[in-house]
């Protein structure tokens, strides 16, 4: 049984359809990649996942269970976290307190589990616990990402959703982030990745799918994808 199943998923911004019927499977343990140009649904499909947007049609299984009618705040409660686009901190909160609204489903905020989790997300980001007392939105764009992430760990995820988590951000920055991608990944938790830099994306991926206009056109491992001239040309700018 596959820890996320989607069957002919279909979404719709009014007349406009933005899935048409994509299916794909993300195995527990695994990093799995969705590539594609922009508008191809790539962050669609994450919110449909999550629970932001609703399915036209199709199915949606969570470790077997049917997630098609649940809702956003019960898929976290599930296991689900999602790291948007953009990051989507609160600007006007510390890094303390934006770390913490990542652990507002939680019941066990004294407890040992709750403390590890938090040492876990300082050990993955040192910045971040330099920076504890410090908003949010005066934080670089790299940290801001750190953030992003720390704070969806914090709800001890099954599967992180991570959309375009290099997006804007300077070199050293990505090589970091995508490092610690490979490391939470390392230390059990599932993920879930759109992002536009294809190599490093196909460079991590056990999995992976290319989506286009909508529709899964290719899938393999991230290895198979990497070496494809086909993909090599179209999202890898090699030709």
């Amino acid at each position: 049984m596959s820890l996320l199943e989607l069957e002919d998923v279909h979404v719709a911004y009014g007349r406009i359809q933005a899935l048409r019927g994509i299916s794909l499977r993300v195995e527990e343990g695994q990093i799995v990649a969705l590539i594609g140009a922009n508008g191809a649904g790539k962050t669609t499909t994450m919110k449909a996942i999550s629970g932001i947007l609703g399915l036209a049609s199709g199915s949606m299984r969570f470790e077997g269970d049917d997630l098609t009618a649940i809702r956003a705040d019960l898929r976290v409660k599930r296991g689900i976290s999602q790291v948007p686009e953009g990051r989507g901190i609160f600007p006007g909160m510390t890094v303390a307190e934006n770390i913490d609204m990542g652990a507002y489903l939680r019941s066990d905020r004294r407890s040992k589990e709750f403390a590890d989790d938090l040492d876990r997300v300082f050990e993955l980001f040192p910045r971040l616990k330099e920076r504890r007392s410090q908003t949010g939105g005066t934080l670089s764009g790299g940290e801001q990402q750190m953030l992003a992430m720390g704070r969806a760990l914090m709800a001890r995820p099954r599967l992180l959703l991570l959309d375009e988590p290099s997006m804007g951000l300077a070199p050293q920055f990505i090589a970091q982030i995508f490092r610690v991608i490979e490391d939470i990944n390392r230390q059990g938790t599932t993920v879930l990745l759109v992002e536009q830099n294809a190599t490093q994306a196909l460079g991590l991926a056990h999995q992976a799918y290319v989506l286009e206009t909508g529709e899964v056109t290719r899938s393999g491992t991230g290895a198979d994808l990497l070496a494809d001239p086909t993909i090599q040309d179209a999202y890898l700018g090699v030709s």
